[in-house]
């Protein structure tokens, strides 16, 4: 039987048999999310001689608050051990650039297969569940190719290809839900406290900085979503779909946050929940009056 499960997939980051691609192929800007910038195929400084990151556990403290939200589903382990074989970049530094171009290729068809691998377990969609399971082995066998293979992909075909299937789940899903149409929109610093979200499209919305606190998400589609900085305590996301886990680790949350089954609520999220804490905004005895929502962060480029 072919594989369908995340775990089954290799859809699970495991750095331990990495080659640390993700703190080497990628570029970053000096930011909110990190203390400095770094070119594309350049290793952070805090890399280890092992791959494994040196600052791992104070990576927030550091400045390095995007780090831990990135997520390569598994296409780290990919790369490094089917790909290339367990040779590293070190080692052999001629495959060096061809790892890095392989990298966020295999990054993009794994996160395909995740949404196609949650389509599976969804009873809504089982007029469809034929298609999927095609889409996925299709999506499944080009990760199998090689790092000419995976370079000359055209990814944006691909997910081009399998987008109209995952629209057709999320329509089977929400059906019969009422939920509102925010596809795309823009809802950076919004108060959306109770909202009622049940069953909306969310794909794609610019939810930086937005206050969710109480809202009702369930079954509500947030593949894509911009969640950044968003106060999701209290929230109810269960069986909200095309969540991941990086887009939870990326918003702020508390012990009465509801998650869909398969997330986890991240280590720095609160343990207090909203309701005892003062919201944002509240004036402050040590540093006067603050507002939460009134600053608008720079809109980040519109995802495909």
């Amino acid at each position: 039987m072919s594989p369908t499960t995340p775990r089954e997939l290799g859809l699970l980051a495991d750095c331990a048999n990495c080659f640390g691609l993700c703190c080497v192929a990628l570029p970053f800007s000096a930011s909110a999310d990190f203390a400095m910038d770094k070119d594309a195929g350049r290793p952070c400084p805090n890399l280890a001689a092992d791959f494994r990151c040196s600052i791992h556990d104070h990576l927030r403290d550091r400045g390095f608050p995007g780090c831990t939200v990135y997520d390569c589903f598994g296409a780290g382990q990919k790369i490094s051990q089917v790909t290339f074989g367990g040779r590293d970049w070190r080692s052999e530094p001629g495959s060096a650039g061809r790892m890095f171009a392989a990298f966020p290729v295999m990054r993009q068809l794994h996160e395909l297969l995740w949404y196609l691998a949650e389509s599976l377990t969804l009873d809504a969609a089982r007029p469809v569940l034929p298609e999927v399971r095609r889409a996925l082995e299709e999506v499944e066998r080009l990760t199998r190719g090689d790092a000419a293979d995976l370079a000359a992909l055209d990814v944006a075909a691909c997910r081009a290809a399998v987008n109209p299937l995952l629209l057709r789940v999320s329509e089977l899903v929400r059906a019969g839900l009422g939920g509102k149409d925010h596809r795309g929109a823009d809802l950076i610093g919004a108060r959306l406290d109770g909202a009622r979200l049940r069953g909306a499209d969310l794909r794609g919305a610019y939810l930086i900085g937005a206050r969710l606190r109480g809202a009702d998400l369930r079954q509500a589609d947030l593949i894509g979503a911009d969640l950044r900085g968003a106060d999701l305590s209290g929230a109810d996301l269960t069986g909200a779909i095309f969540l991941t886990q990086s887009q939870v680790n990326a918003a702020a949350g508390d012990s009465a946050t509801r998650l869909p089954e398969g997330l986890s609520r991240p280590s720095h999220w609160t343990d207090t929940p909203a309701a005892s804490r003062p919201a944002p905004g509240t004036p402050r005895s040590d540093s006067g009056s603050r507002s939460g929502s009134g600053t608008r962060r720079r809109r980040p480029p519109r995802r495909r």
